[in-house]
């Protein structure tokens, strides 16, 4: 029993990690054309407000560890439900990865998968209520929308291409953010036998998968993929590492809960719902008293500082624009980034 039980950890993770691997680096490739000019033209406004919202939600999760303390999972539960809190799988995964024990992975799921209903929800409910408690004219909205980007028709010249759907460069960026993932940083004056720091698969993949992504080729060589073949990996990535995360914890859950009872569900999907509607708030604020931006930027940054693509969709049809996904854009990435060295940090240091 044991033997077969060690086999199926081993399977599951083996397909875990070919899922994130694939989810990871297609989502670089997506955000990488438009990522590091965002960061440099925008630093003081998208940028910055990305990496605002999610340091209050580090925040919360910090406070949320003291107050609950050890006895509810401490910080590998209360990353968790940060994670769910933002809706973000890479968030999710890269303290999945962080984890050293069953137990800690347990906890991070089942974190998770409390705070996650209301994550998709209260940022749905936010983009759509605040025009009306503040009685936007949307038509003037859209008049002062500024796009915050500028499209540049990019000289792709006559660069080789390895293959049609992209595979090849596809699968050099993954290895090579697998390489910088691998290396380790110590954190303390015990050397690596002490806490080490590493940006792990998630963050390794995703940076180097940014740098490929905004360059787009080596020399003569084209390193863009296809956005089909970027957007089929993202959804089977997913899937993948879904099945392996979601399969290999479900046992656990069931042993968490049966240990700590219901008010632990309770006090995660407080927790949830503090880490969703704090982060919102502060961010808005921000951007709207501090960096002055239109209500429609505004609203756009939110739901990319929140990583919640259901939420743009909603706030499309509210603002009756596409141009809003620009502000999306411009700040996801950097959340995207924040968001998975939070969870390591967090997950590592306390």
């Amino acid at each position: 029993k044991d033997s077969s039980e060690t086999l199926y950890k081993y399977y599951g993770s083996i397909v875990q990690n070919i899922g994130l691997v694939l989810f990871v680096a297609s989502v670089g490739f997506i955000a990488g054309p438009s990522f590091f000019k965002n960061l440099k033209k925008n630093a003081k406004s998208y940028v910055l407000l990305g990496v605002i919202i999610i340091l209050v939600g580090a925040v919360c999760s910090i406070a949320f560890t003291f107050i609950l303390g050890e006895g509810y999972g401490g910080a590998d539960f209360a990353i968790g439900v940060l994670s769910g809190a933002l809706t973000t799988t890479p968030g999710y995964a890269a303290a999945l990865e962080a984890a050293n024990t069953d137990a800690a992975t347990s906890m991070i799921t089942l974190g998770h998968a409390i705070a996650y209903p209301f994550g998709v929800v209260g940022v749905v409910l936010f983009v759509q209520l605040v025009p009306k408690f503040m009685k936007a004219d949307m038509d003037k909205e859209r008049g002062y929308l500024k796009l915050g980007l500028e499209e540049k028709l990019k000289d792709k010249g006559n660069y080789f291409k390895a293959d049609e759907f992209g595979v090849m460069p596809f699968a050099f960026a993954a290895i090579c953010g697998l390489v910088l993932g691998a290396i380790k940083i110590p954190l303390t004056s015990d050397g690596y036998n002490g806490t080490c720091f590493s940006l792990g698969t998630t963050g390794g993949v995703l940076i180097m998968c940014l740098i490929f992504g905004h360059f787009g080729h080596i020399g003569r060589l084209s390193l863009e993929i296809p956005d089909k073949t970027a957007k089929v990996f993202r959804e089977f990535g997913l899937m993948l590492f879904l099945i392996g995360a979601g399969v290999a914890g479900g046992a656990q859950l069931v042993t968490q809960i049966s240990k700590y009872g219901g008010i632990i569900i309770l006090y995660g999907f407080l927790g949830g719902v503090v880490m969703t509607t704090l982060p919102m708030i502060v961010g808005f604020f921000i951007a709207k008293k501090g960096l002055k931006l239109p209500l429609l930027n505004n609203l756009g940054s939110i739901t990319g500082g929140m990583t919640s693509t259901p939420a743009l969709g909603t706030l499309i049809s509210v603002a009756g624009t596409d141009d809003v996904a620009s502000a999306y854009a411009a700040t996801y990435p950097m959340a995207l980034v924040s968001i998975v060295l939070v969870s390591q940090f967090v997950v590592t240091l306390l």
